[in-house]
């Protein structure tokens, strides 16, 4: 069976902390009802239909294995058959920016007063209280705030926009974990409980790496020092030199450094006393440097890659995003999934990473929008197909096709 087989999630999360949450815990067998506003749904539905596209392969890569329903929350019928569904639920999660949710008035305790034992998750950008509490937030803005800027980028460039979007996914996944955590707790004392969670804070979790190792006990500023480590922690140019053809290099230890010069064809580099040490070879970094990077030149970095792992050296090629999608590891372990689009026909898509013995869920497309939405409301609040009608006569699900 599915893990969290029977846990059923309220989703009302947009973009990507929030979403990235919700698909966590439905790759894990959740039930997970998105709520989106009609007409134009969750806002990245739309982050490239500057391209025709009717759903983003952004929207789809985030909210795979989701229910969606629609909900005019500014509405009294809406916002009622919304707190209506709350008992049904034992999760209700939102990451709307400051202040929206007050207005909304689905606070925590309005929404606990429809079912006690509620587990409530709150994602903000720099959490309920203290200084920045009002400040709105993004990905990158997170980032910047937790220091992952400070320590990206060349030693003396300036600091740089890290790549993964890291300040929202990684958020979502703590809070997946949170939750998770809670409802074990709940299935204990019976007992629900308010989860909030700082986007900032979040990604300051991924910065005690850069912090314990370089700020002196917390005395300095940790500095940027781009890709290179020393001549055996570094990245190396592959032909024929395109912007992605590196291989990256991680042989700290003695071990790995024999290794490397085994495979370079340098063995007799083992021998010289300059080397003998990790010292020693990071003070004469250059020479390594050139006898390393002279060797990846020769080859393109798939060959450099295989040959540097196959002998015991860390070491990756740098994957670019089609390098992904087409790695025959990746689609051997069944990690690149194909999805059939309406619109798009097949697509790529990336699946979830942890593998449980005992808890299969399979993959389906990301929902359109309200596509669910009288399956969903019907079953919870017991309604015939009549009644749900009545309810979108009265604007609960917004207007109907064809209005304004």
């Amino acid at each position: 069976m599915p893990a969290l087989e029977g846990m059923r999630i309220l989703d009302l999360t947009q973009y990507e902390s929030g979403t990235a949450c919700t698909q966590s815990l439905a790759f894990l067998g959740a039930d997970v009802v998105k709520v989106e506003r009609p007409g134009t749904g969750d806002p990245g539905r739309a982050v490239v239909s500057q391209f025709g596209f009717e759903d983003s392969l952004y929207f789809l890569n985030w909210n795979a294995n989701k229910r969606s329903v629609t909900l005019a929350l500014e509405t009294k019928a809406g916002r009622d058959v919304l707190l209506d569904m709350v008992p049904h639920y034992d999760v209700f999660i939102e990451n709307f920016g400051p202040g929206v949710i007050d207005k909304l008035d689905l606070g925590y305790d309005v929404v606990r007063s429809r079912r006690e034992d509620v587990l409530y998750a709150s994602i903000k950008g720099f959490g309920d209280d203290g200084p920045y509490a009002d400040y709105k937030c993004f990905d990158m803005v997170a980032q910047a705030a937790a220091g992952a800027f400070s320590v990206t980028g060349d030693a003396d460039g300036p600091p740089m926009r890290p790549g993964p979007t890291t300040g929202d996914s990684g958020t979502g996944v703590q809070m997946a974990l949170a939750i998770t955590a809670a409802y074990v707790q709940r299935l204990r004392t019976g007992e629900g409980q308010y989860i909030e969670l700082s986007m900032q804070e979040a990604m300051t979790y991924f910065m005690r790496t850069a912090i314990a190792m370089g700020t002196d006990w917390g005395r300095q500023a940790a500095p940027r020092q781009g890709s290179d480590f020393g001549p055996l922690v570094s990245l190396y140019a592959c032909k024929p030199f395109g912007p992605n053809d590196y291989v990256y290099i991680m042989a700290p230890t003695d071990r790995m450094w024999e290794a490397l010069a085994h495979t370079i064809g340098r063995q007799e580099l083992i021998e010289d006393e300059r080397f003998a040490t990790g010292r020693g070879r990071f003070e004469h970094r250059e020479e390594l440097s050139e006898a390393i990077g002279t060797w990846c030149s020769r080859l393109d970095k798939h060959e450099a890659m295989r040959a540097l792992a196959e002998a015991g050296v860390p070491a990756s090629k740098v994957f670019d995003t089609m390098d992904l999608l087409d790695d025959p590891h990746l689609n051997e372990r069944g990690f690149i999934e194909t999805v059939e689009h309406p619109v798009q026909g097949a697509v790529r898509v990336l699946g979830w990473p942890a593998r449980l013995s005992k808890s299969s869920v399979g993959l389906t497309l990301s929902p359109s929008l309200g596509e669910h939405t009288d399956a969903v409301v019907a079953e919870d609040l017991g309604l015939r197909s009549e009644q749900v009608e009545a309810l979108r006569r009265e604007g609960a699900f917004g207007p109907s096709k064809g209005e304004a």
